[in-house]
């Protein structure tokens, strides 16, 4: 079924409902350094569904955040490019549309929530004021209004006496409540995608568990599709429904988050589970995944990972591995998928 995108002052044709809510395909995304083109995301491709959450999971430097800043359309360009592959929003390649568009599109279709909130707020205007300008510029509300409103999402993301905080400036909140404060921005015009990305930084244990509770609790409310950036499968363990691992700027292995826990298919995404404190495990030294990411400018031949696999063979060092499915739904770049999926490596 075809249907038409409303927009704030413009139209998006051509979106199919039937389609995926958001599907990457492909992406492809270098940075010009000192003259070399350096490969930054090489083919990232996952989709995302109505109601669904999507971990998107990688140590740093896996391409995670450039993923989503190519997807949001807020790439810095120069020095980076997209090169290749589709972002599609209802089927709709927002790739190929121009900026004027792609700006009505961020905020009331696609929203992020950026991981350092004090560098993100401006630091000159009060909260409210900051929530309050994304109704006044894209729905043309009055001042009165937008702060009424402002009042109602601070309220919505558990900040205590928000009809007397909405004027407070960012400096006069924890960190954790300035995370909150960016949510109910990303919020504001009751966009159909949230991104979050690594919104838990610098956050300690028991606050992370309340932001993460928050955003499962709005995005079941509201049926949005939420995409997790983080490094850590521990934090969205409870919270994602599918994940996908990066590694290297690709996507290394995709599955259902509860099939990555039981059997994951890829030797990286083991190492990532094994790496995750356990309460069972106390006393025990913290397994961890030896070396370091690979230089992107540099990347060995073959498997991207191999230097630093449990499992890897000479095949791994010569041939570049092929997108592998040992099971249903759950798909991984790696030579030995089905091996390491049954536990045989």
């Amino acid at each position: 079924m075809a249907e038409t995108i409303r927009v704030i002052g413009d139209t998006l044709p051509g979106a199919d409902l039937n389609a995926p809510l958001l599907e990457v395909d492909d992406l492809r995304v270098e940075f010009q350094v000192r003259g070399k083109r350096v490969p930054a995301v090489r083919g990232a491709s996952f989709t995302l569904e109505r109601g669904r959450t999507l971990a998107v999971v990688g140590e740093s430097g896996s391409g995670k955040s450039v993923t989503s800043q190519a997807v949001m359309g807020i790439l810095d360009t120069p020095p980076g490019h997209i090169t290749g592959g589709a972002v599609r929003l209802h089927g709709v390649d927002l790739l190929d549309k121009d900026e004027e568009t792609r700006r009505t599109i961020r905020g009331n279709h696609i929203a992020i929530v950026f991981q350092d909130a004090l560098s993100a707020l401006n630091p000159l205007w009060s909260v409210g004021f900051q929530i309050g300008e994304l109704f006044r510029v894209h729905r043309g509300t009055g001042r009165k209004e937008a702060r009424r409103r402002a009042v109602e999402l601070l309220d919505l993301v558990g900040i205590p006496d928000a009809a007397n905080r909405v004027g407070d400036y960012p400096h006069q909140f924890s960190g954790g409540m300035r995370q909150r404060v960016m949510i109910a921005m990303a919020l504001a015009l009751d966009p159909e995608v949230l991104i979050a990305d690594e919104p838990t930084t610098a956050l300690d244990v028991t606050v992370q568990a309340q932001i993460m509770r928050l955003l499962k609790r709005i995005q079941a409310e509201r049926n949005m599709g939420l995409i997790l950036i983080t490094h850590d499968l521990g934090v969205v363990a409870d919270v994602a429904d599918d994940v996908a691992v990066m590694y290297a700027g690709e996507v290394v292995e995709r599955a259902g988050i509860r099939e990555v826990f039981k059997r994951p298919a890829h030797p990286y995404t083991k190492a990532l589970l094994r790496a995750i404190p356990r309460v069972d495990a106390v006393g025990r030294e913290l397994e961890v995944i030896g070396g370091l990411p690979p230089n992107p400018a540099s990347l060995p031949s073959g498997c991207p990972f191999h230097p630093r696999c449990f499992a890897a063979e000479d095949k791994c060092a010569a041939e570049v591995p092929p997108w592998l499915e040992p099971a249903e739904n759950h798909g991984s770049r790696c030579h030995f998928a089905q091996e390491v999926y049954t536990d045989e490596r």
